[in-house]
């Protein structure tokens, strides 16, 4: 069976998005479309247009299909241009239309810069994952971030530190658990999911004498979802969660805020780290890291976080397809 053609959006054009992407060329073993303006790849980029992501199987290796997309406004690397946010909104826009009519099996997206878009576009979504979640008809998605060694899914994200405990409901947790839960079984094949779930505070608490969400929230919320069949551990210090021992007794780990989550993965695997959506009824992966506009245009940039959201994604996509 001929493996999964993936669309590939561009990202913010003067960040690293269109270089690493060149370096990825055609990848036979999950091979993508890449949506963008070619004038945006670096120079001497072996690429070719095509008008349909299934044709992006049909060129020589190390040629780069590109969905022709173009941009209104020079590039300049390193400097987020506002006049072209219109155009990378319009860029994932037309991945996931591609994506939900068929013509592709799974969406790769390369980081955006929102400060531009909402200077130039009037962008009124926290991030990507809330935008591709409108698109999709405003479902409820979780992010998670993967590597070989472990998945790690926060319940609160860009938010700050002090404002977890009053963000941390019964209802966003619960829902996180289940979608994190559906996400393993039918994106990464995981028959009988074993969560560990994280405690918001030391120790988790340590029985109410370092905080109480843990047994106010956390404590009732699991015993509830164990009733219900679901395999979850915790609430587990998250001090010895993400050693070797610890990670072989759990399929993914809950953390309740963006570092406890971010902190271990990027400790293990910092190249090689994969953002995926859990939730949307289509796959989406992207590196997990920024548009890197600091380095932009040297020529320096490491696809791998990049190439490993791809194997990822043509993974999932080819495990749907099988359902």
């Amino acid at each position: 069976m001929a493996p999964p053609v993936l669309v590939m959006t561009c990202g913010d054009p003067a960040g690293i998005g269109p270089e690493i992407a060149a370096k990825l060329a055609r990848l036979d073993e999950a091979p993508f479309a890449w949506i963008g303006d070619p004038t945006h790849l670096p120079a001497g980029t072996p690429w070719h247009e095509i008008s349909a992501p299934a044709e992006a199987t049909a060129l020589p290796a190390g040629t780069l299909p590109v969905l022709r997309h173009d941009f209104p406004a020079p590039v300049r690397a390193g400097r987020p241009d506002p006049a072209n946010a219109a155009a990378v909104i319009a860029v994932i826009e037309r991945a996931v239309g591609l994506v939900v009519g068929g013509a592709a099996a799974g969406l790769v997206t390369c980081p955006i810069n929102k400060r531009a878009l909402v200077e130039g576009a009037r962008f009124a979504f926290p991030g990507h994952t809330e935008f591709l979640a409108h698109l999709a008809g405003g479902c409820d998605v979780v992010m998670m971030l993967a590597c070989p060694e472990l998945r790690v899914v926060p319940a609160t994200i860009h938010i700050p530190l002090a404002a977890v405990p009053q963000a941390l409901t019964r209802e966003g947790l619960a829902r996180t658990i289940r979608l994190t839960h559906a996400g393993l079984v039918r994106d990464f094949g995981v028959r009988a999911p074993r969560i560990a779930v994280a405690g918001l505070n030391p120790h988790a608490g340590e029985g109410g004498v370092m905080g109480a969400e843990e047994g106010a929230l956390i404590i009732p919320l699991l015993e509830e979802l164990r009733a219900e069949g679901f395999d979850l551990a915790g609430p587990l210090p998250a001090d010895t969660m993400f050693h070797p021992e610890a990670r072989s007794r759990y399929d993914a780990a809950i953390c309740m805020y963006h570092d406890q989550a971010l902190i271990p993965i990027k400790t293990i695997d910092f190249a090689g780290g994969v953002n995926v959506t859990l939730g949307l009824p289509f796959v989406r992966t992207s590196p997990d890291h920024g548009t890197a506009f600091d380095i932009a245009g040297t020529g320096v940039a490491d696809p791998s976080s990049l190439r490993a959201a791809v194997g990822m994604a043509a993974s999932m996509a080819a495990r749907r397809a099988t359902r």
